[in-house]
């Protein structure tokens, strides 16, 4: 992923009561200090993780997901991260803190938690380490798009999104969870959450408006696209220009015409990063059109 989001078809409440669940060994934090302790010798550190057993029905619980999760902790991956989300001060990201592990080691460990209580993935949450709260949408996300997925379980799972979206602080976190999961909970319900969320003064908040089109597009339905991209026109953030062109493109996958009809009215206005995504599949003669047209 980044930080546009993943390859097409990157959410928060934030309250603190933070639930200590990573007490037998530090977590790895964005601090002088952290960095530090992260050092050591590569076989030191290693000789100092235990082997944790792998989920059972027994053990779907936060303290065992965060048992695993810090099984999979990277000095070198700690490193990455800290450049590759904005955690400095007055960036985006600020006061987030990282263990150090692959996204993609994330996502396995996902699929092996399949079936947490929610109240558990609610623990996830409450989590100050980005990975963790990364883990408890990821879960949700993976499970979503399963077959399986009975109605009450999705429906448990957007609650439970959109109630703590207090802890959705990053794109990666919107984009796991909006992505699929929303969109899809929502597909068949009104959707007017989605225009609040659109005008709403927390950018974590917009995002989630635009990208739960992303399931609506899959089915062929381009409406609430285009209507909340108009909504975004003036956003000032970069994050959210860049996921509302890279909807806009989608939506141009289903409804081309619609598309230019959308550009024909808008594009000499747009930021130019959500326009540069959403011409991106044109024909050069098309891209270079918009670009240039005169704003007024």
């Amino acid at each position: 992923m980044g930080p546009g989001g993943p390859q097409a078809p990157g959410r928060p409440h934030k309250n603190a009561a933070i639930i200590d669940l990573i007490a037998q060994q530090p977590i790895l934090k964005v601090t002088t200090m952290a960095n530090k302790k992260l050092q050591q010798p590569a076989a030191a550190k290693k000789s100092t993780k235990k082997l944790v057993p792998p989920a059972s029905a027994q053990t779907l619980t936060a303290k065992h997901f965060i048992e695993r999760l810090k099984t999979f902790q990277s000095a070198e991956e700690l490193k990455k991260m800290q450049r590759y989300f904005k955690s400095g001060e007055g960036q985006y990201g600020y006061g987030d803190e990282f263990m150090g592990v692959k996204m993609g080691q994330l996502f396995k460990l996902a699929i092996e938690f399949n079936g947490m209580p929610v109240d558990e993935l609610e623990k996830l949450l409450e989590s100050n380490i980005h990975e963790v709260r990364a883990g408890a949408i990821s879960i949700m996300d993976k499970e979503s798009r399963t077959k399986k997925i009975i109605p009450g379980r999705l429906k448990a799972f957007y609650e439970l999104y959109m109630r703590r979206h207090d802890r959705i602080n990053n794109w990666d976190l919107v984009d796991l969870g909006c992505l699929h999961m929303t969109g899809s909970y929502l597909f068949d319900k009104p959707r007017k959450i989605l225009y609040r969320l659109a005008k709403s003064k927390n950018i974590w908040e917009r995002r989630t408006a635009i990208l739960s089109t992303c399931y609506f597009l899959r089915q062929g339905d381009t409406a609430d696209t285009f209507k909340i991209a108009v909504l975004l026109l003036k956003d000032k953030e970069d994050l959210i220009h860049k996921a509302t062109g890279w909807m806009l493109r989608f939506a141009g996958d289903k409804a081309p015409k619609e598309l230019l009809t959308f550009l024909d009215a808008h594009a000499a206005t747009m930021p130019r990063t959500m326009l540069r995504g959403a011409i991106e599949k044109l024909l050069a003669a098309k891209k270079k059109y918009y670009m240039n047209l005169i704003r007024k």
